[in-house]
């Protein structure tokens, strides 16, 4: 009885593992640093990272109890890791602690907005999100690049939504590619 328990429990990491590694190597694509400008930094590539998680979240949300439960946990998986990062980075655990208090503040604040944008099918009100927090200007004027940017994550989300459970479920997921993307 307890081996099955240990065995279910591993075999759930592994599958959130999967689904971990593949947002991030969505988010470290060098077309979104190199065609779209993002800065190839620590806050540009968090901010890829929360935008990739949070357009799988917002497809596992959309998916039923089992999506909300995967969901949770690759919540979980991606705030061990951020905390992980800063502590390579020698923060101590009062600036870890701050800093991770921060980041989950913009992380759902960024998917908020996000998210609405794309539930609305407004690629000027995703592209004014994408200028402040990925480009980090006020206006949409200011980052030639963003509108572009919220084309690419909007054709990502519309990808994502043919994305049944059973390929999340089975650690089978693979994040799309927006319609003409070669990886």
């Amino acid at each position: 009885m307890i081996l099955a328990r240990w065995r279910a429990r591993r075999a759930n990491r592994n599958l959130i593992d999967q689904i971990h590694g593949e947002i991030v190597a969505a988010a470290r694509e060098p077309a979104l640093f190199r065609e779209f400008a993002v800065p190839d930094d620590l806050d540009g590539r968090f901010e890829m990272v929360t935008l990739h998680a949070g357009l799988a979240l917002r497809r596992l949300g959309a998916l039923g109890p089992l999506g909300a439960a995967i969901a949770q946990d690759l919540v979980d998986c991606l705030f061990e890791r951020f905390d992980d990062a800063l502590r390579e980075m020698a923060m101590s655990d009062a600036g870890v602690s701050r800093r991770i208090k921060s980041m989950t503040a913009a992380f759902y604040g960024r998917n908020k907005v996000y998210g609405e944008a794309l539930a609305a099918r407004d690629l000027d009100a995703l592209a004014a999100g994408l200028a402040r927090n990925v480009f980090r200007v006020p206006a949409v004027i200011d980052a030639p690049r963003a509108p572009a940017l919220a084309s690419r994550v909007a054709a990502t989300a519309v990808a994502l939504d043919a994305v049944p459970i059973e390929v999340f479920a089975e650690g089978r997921f693979s994040f799309p590619l927006a319609e003409g993307e070669a990886r």
